[in-house]
């Protein structure tokens, strides 16, 4: 099973390296490992695009599955024509079953590359008939008449604090808990 994501290192990953080490370093709280940090913030910074690699690698891989026992002859023949687009569905929310969802968005790919991105729109306010509606009467019957798309290939689950929209609550959220501990810092080296 797949390790936490530990928000505390999300929210970090967004400061710059020298804000990261002033906020949790031995003048902050404290938990900044010289060590282990600088991989754990990049990693965090670049986990959505890693993951997506990832998944069509994996889709790729499980595509070619054959039996272990015998081996494999791999050949290449020509593609008459591209592949066939497909489109995965992004749904911001909290892990836990009853967590209301955060923001939404999709993403259609083709030949193994992003060819078309829905923006992310935040769900506040909305109930589950009017997202349902959204989601396949708006989106769904674009991508149809544009791709020929009738179903979203996976719907993937992100943390609300990754939310890229400008303005969003739970970034706003963050960036006053960051002034706060900054302010904080700064009276204590004062």
């Amino acid at each position: 099973m797949a390790r936490r994501i530990t928000k505390k290192c999300v929210e970090c990953a967004q400061l710059s390296a020298s804000q990261a080490q002033q906020l949790h370093g031995k003048k902050g709280d404290g938990c900044w490992n010289d060590k282990r940090c600088p991989s754990k913030r990049s990693h965090y910074r670049h986990r959505q695009r890693l993951n997506e690699q990832r998944r069509l690698q994996y889709q790729q891989q499980i595509s070619g599955v054959a039996s272990d026992k015998e081996p494999v002859e791999t050949i290449s023949l020509p593609v008459a024509e591209a592949s066939v687009p497909y489109a995965n569905l992004y749904i911001w929310r909290e892990k836990r079953k009853d967590a209301p969802i955060h923001a939404i968005a999709a993403s259609v790919f083709q030949n193994n590359s992003k060819v078309l991105e829905v923006a992310p729109i935040h769900c506040a306010g909305y109930r589950k008939r009017q997202l349902e509606k959204y989601v396949q009467k708006d989106v769904m019957s674009y991508l149809n008449a544009r791709f020929g798309i009738t179903f979203f290939a996976d719907e993937i689950r992100l943390e609300p604090i990754e939310c890229p929209i400008p303005g969003c609550p739970w970034g706003d959220r963050f960036v006053a808990s960051q002034e706060h501990l900054l302010k904080t810092s700064e009276v204590a080296d004062e």
